[in-house]
């Protein structure tokens, strides 16, 4: 899996502030609710065996109007439901898919890739009347037509692979086409547009309608030239089209956002592209097009700076962004202009005291309410932010204050 090796710094503080941060508009008492298992003080290890209740790395959710919420489960090749929303702490899951009970685990449920079997799961989300996964270890995307509202409910399509056995990178091939994938890591839905960040292809593909058949080319491509391009970067420098590790998908307003956490920033455009290989009109995260490092070349973040982005949403006038390697929850408001947002400073913060910290949890300690250890995912359902806290294998339900 693409999760990097962690070193903690060594103990001492950050430079003093020089931004008064804003929370964001979340709760100030934490997450209403805790999905997984909640680590006690004397605990010295969170079990991550499998179970109705436990989750390992989860990467992203997708909850419902209707409360039903699902999410990915993705150390545990999973998907977990319930049919209402959860109003309690460490509430057991309803249904499972990817597995024949709670209590099993293993790529594919230790057989043949199926319709109802998964391979690391990630991105999540809602789609007409359905349901569709990245399934990126797989290399294909998952559709149901209906949302799935029982256990091992078995796909209805997929995307990337010809059938439901199949599952090599690119089918077999070292080139990309317009109907193969490599690690698609995400999937969004919106206007009756189907896009999925596919990962290890450093693209974007977008199906103009809600593809009907298995195996369907996309349409478009972001970050490619062509549909059987898939160098990072396009081979070359970063531009404003170009992408190293695309991974989560999003719309603010009218304007596509993808997180692009190999260059450790967030492209922005505007409206929906219509051509291959449009670039982004701005990045968030990067002071110029060409700018790649991690908190831009210095060891502690600002209110500029990303560390590894992976996942995006949108809450009311807000564009949250999980800056994953920072451990915490940067926000933008929406601008008249998005242009004027180009490395703008966030408004806002969630997980950490200040723009310049990024310690796990804070202070590396236990998980608390309102902490964070390498979040994967943020996506939101009316008030209800969901948050893919992955490094504390938990599942965040957070209230959004004023919206």
């Amino acid at each position: 899996m693409d999760i990097p090796i962690k070193i903690h710094p060594l103990a001492q503080l950050p430079p003093e502030a020089t931004a008064t941060p804003q929370n964001l508009p979340l709760s100030s008492q934490g997450a209403e609710v805790i999905l997984g298992n909640i680590i006690e003080a004397q605990q010295l290890v969170m079990p991550v065996v499998p179970s109705p209740i436990t989750m390992f790395g989860p990467r992203g959710a997708c909850l419902l109007l209707n409360g039903v919420l699902w999410v990915s489960d993705t150390g545990h090749h999973r998907l977990l439901g319930w049919r209402n929303l959860p109003t309690k702490d460490s509430q057991p899951a309803d249904w499972v898919i990817g597995q024949p009970d709670f209590y099993y685990e293993g790529q594919n449920a230790k057989s043949t890739t199926g319709r109802s079997t998964l391979n690391v799961p990630t991105g999540i989300c809602s789609c007409g009347e359905g349901l569709a996964v990245a399934d990126a270890w797989n290399h294909r995307i998952l559709i149901w037509k209906n949302l799935p509202q029982d256990s091992n409910v078995p796909a209805d399509l997929v995307l990337g692979q010809t059938n439901f056995r199949d599952n090599e990178p690119n089918r077999g091939t070292q080139q990309a086409s317009a109907d193969t994938m490599h690690w698609p890591y995400g999937v969004f839905y919106y206007q009756g547009q189907l896009f999925v960040a596919d990962t290890g292809n450093r693209r974007v593909l977008i199906w103009h309608q809600l593809p009907t058949e298995n195996g369907q080319p996309a349409d478009l491509v972001l970050g490619q030239p062509d549909m059987i391009s898939r160098n990072e970067n396009g081979g070359g420098s970063p531009t404003p089209a170009s992408m190293r590790w695309c991974h989560d998908i999003t719309f603010w307003g009218e304007n596509l956002v993808v997180s692009d956490a190999g260059n450790n920033r967030v492209m922005i455009w505007q409206g929906i592209p219509t051509e291959n290989n449009t670039p982004c009109a701005i990045v968030l995260g990067q002071k110029t097009f060409d700018s790649v490092e991690m908190n831009q070349g210095v060891y502690y973040p600002s209110a500029s700076s990303l560390s590894m982005p992976y996942g995006v949403g949108v809450g009311g006038e807000w564009l949250v962004v999980a800056d994953t390697a920072n451990s915490r929850l940067l926000g933008w408001r929406k601008s008249q202009s998005i242009l004027s947002l180009q490395n703008a400073a966030a408004d806002g913060i969630t997980g950490q005291m200040n723009f310049q910290s990024k310690g796990e949890n804070r202070d590396f300690g236990l998980a608390k309410r309102d902490s964070l250890n390498w979040c994967y995912g943020i996506k939101t359902c009316g008030k209800t932010a969901v948050i893919a806290d992955s490094g504390n294998n938990r599942i965040l339900l957070w209230q959004f204050n004023n919206l």
